[in-house]
């Protein structure tokens, strides 16, 4: 099976999350297609650490991981150039990951989890999303704010409402069986570009609760992601755009396959740089057929004009291996 069930190697995990934690290019996200908050800071902005978490002064993330967690390091091609995306998906089977699911607008009470201790009076409510593997909720001390929700409190969510929470931009808070993302900074509004670092994305109207991860993502059926992570990336950065290639964030990554990547996409991975490297053409016959290793083997011929440069067998799997091999559900 794919990636490393935290209960057998805590250390390993534990490393990791305290590793990614501590490296300002890493992002976190929780939520689902049509509602996701993130979590990202930049290198010289003020920090505070605290057990599994980093808080800054636009929003935090903290994890609490159960056991059983299984952790999931997967790659997958974006787009058709020289890009890719990688990740680390936290997962857990849909019923230790089973939230509240809430379907209608609901007053939780004070947020005694809260990152911060001050935020803790703060005043939860679930914007009834039903959404299986999160709760999406908004946390304000604001009565204004607080007398709107109240009254709508057992009704779905909606556009009048909605208008309301951008207006007056509470905190917005994600959480999940493995954790929470809390993002302080002020709602993006309607037609403007989305902000670097903590923001969050709802539209109830592309919700996709089944959708946790790509679908490239060498996640089993009875698996859902809880929290994902999102490492420094070799050729983007934290907002995708396009940055000279960095062997040493390449080789970090390609360290973390090597301990929670899934295995079988991984000998292909390997043998594809074989081949390309004794300047041996693909096999046809031997071509993966499972998404996850065709998308880990349109990855690695990306990976490798950068890290060996166009080659003429390069070009002839590229050629055979068409660019989009993998991406059934992009990343985005």
């Amino acid at each position: 099976m794919a990636g490393q069930d935290a209960a057998d190697a805590p250390d390993a995990v534990a490393d990791l999350v305290e590793s990614q934690l501590a490296d300002a290019g890493a992002t976190w996200t929780v939520g689902v297609g049509g509602a996701l908050a993130e979590f990202g800071r930049r290198p010289a902005e003020p920090v505070a650490r605290g057990p599994r978490c980093v808080v800054t002064a636009r929003g935090g993330v903290r994890l609490d991981l159960p056991d059983g967690v299984e952790v999931v390091a997967y790659e997958t091609p974006a787009g058709p150039g020289q890009r890719w995306n990688h990740a680390i998906s936290f997962c857990l089977p849909p019923d230790a990951a089973q939230r509240a699911s809430r379907h209608v607008v609901t007053r939780v009470g004070p947020d005694d989890a809260a990152i911060r201790p001050r935020d803790r009076a703060a005043i939860l409510y679930d914007l009834g999303l039903d959404i299986p593997t999160v709760d999406v909720l908004v946390r304000t001390a604001d009565p204004v704010l607080r007398e709107a929700l109240d009254k709508v409190c057992g009704e779905p969510l909606d556009s009048e409402t909605v208008t309301s929470v951008i207006r007056r931009s509470p905190h917005r808070v994600f959480e999940s069986a493995c954790g929470r993302v809390e993002v302080f900074a002020r709602i993006a509004q309607p037609g403007t570009d989305t902000p670097d670092g903590p923001h969050t994305h709802v539209r109830p109207e592309l919700l996709r609760p089944e959708r946790t991860h790509p679908g490239a993502a060498p996640i089993g059926p009875g698996l859902v992601t809880c929290m994902t992570l999102h490492p420094a990336h070799p050729v983007t950065d934290a907002n995708g755009h396009a940055v000279d290639f960095d062997e040493a964030r390449h080789a970090a990554f390609q360290r973390i396959l090597d301990v929670f990547g899934d295995p079988v996409a991984g000998a292909h991975k390997a043998m594809t740089i074989a081949a390309v490297r004794e300047g041996v053409g693909p096999d046809l016959t031997m071509l993966p057929r499972d998404p996850a290793s065709r998308a880990a083997v349109a990855v690695t011929l990306r990976q490798l004009f950068h890290t060996d440069g166009p080659s003429p067998t390069l070009d002839v799997w590229r050629a055979r291996h068409p660019p989009d091999a993998g991406l059934l559900h992009p990343d985005g």
